[in-house]
């Protein structure tokens, strides 16, 4: 692994110098080769692959139309105040906050999941519509759904925010 002397070549004496020795080297590469197939074995073996958080979602067929009786229908509007706008059929809709004042940003308020609890346990037919706004943040849908699947509420949907939506929230008593 290092030099390795090889003899050089006298040519012919000219003029009376004497020519020096050359040395040549060889390097073994095979140790280094070891180190760097060891090493990526090493890196292999305790590397722990992290795995994706991911929620499945069921989507229905496009052209499948589903019947609900509009008593039946909680809607959960969502609108960029951080407020929720709740509503069974066609009532009006009632504000509450979607998170507690100074308590956990990550949990629901206890008023409203007082309230989805009530109707889920009320009502075994409901189905919670959840409309959120553009200028609504995603973490309030995702913390939404997160607690939906805490309570094991499973009949749930997402539909877009429409104007008419917009109008429902300024309604809101």
């Amino acid at each position: 692994m290092g030099i390795v002397d090889s003899p050089s070549r006298r040519s012919g004496n000219k003029k009376g110098r004497k020519r020096s020795k050359r040395l040549g080297f060889h390097l073994d590469m095979t140790p280094m080769v070891d180190v760097a197939f060891l090493l990526l074995t090493f890196f292999m073996l305790t590397t722990t692959f992290s795995k994706s958080n991911t929620m499945e979602i069921n989507t229905p067929p496009e052209k499948m139309e589903v019947k609900v009786v509009e008593n039946n229908v909680l809607t959960l509007r969502i609108a960029d105040d951080s407020m929720a706008y709740c509503s069974l059929g066609g009532k009006a809709p009632r504000r509450v906050p979607l998170y507690d004042s100074g308590g956990n940003r990550f949990a629901l308020s206890g008023e409203l999941r007082q309230l989805l609890k009530q109707q889920d346990s009320s009502n075994k037919k409901l189905v919670i519509v959840v409309k959120i706004s553009e200028k609504a943040r995603y973490r309030y849908l995702v913390d939404i759904i997160d607690e939906l699947n805490l309570m094991k509420i499973e009949r749930f949907s997402l539909d877009d925010y429409t104007d008419q939506d917009a109008l429902e929230v300024k309604r809101a008593i």
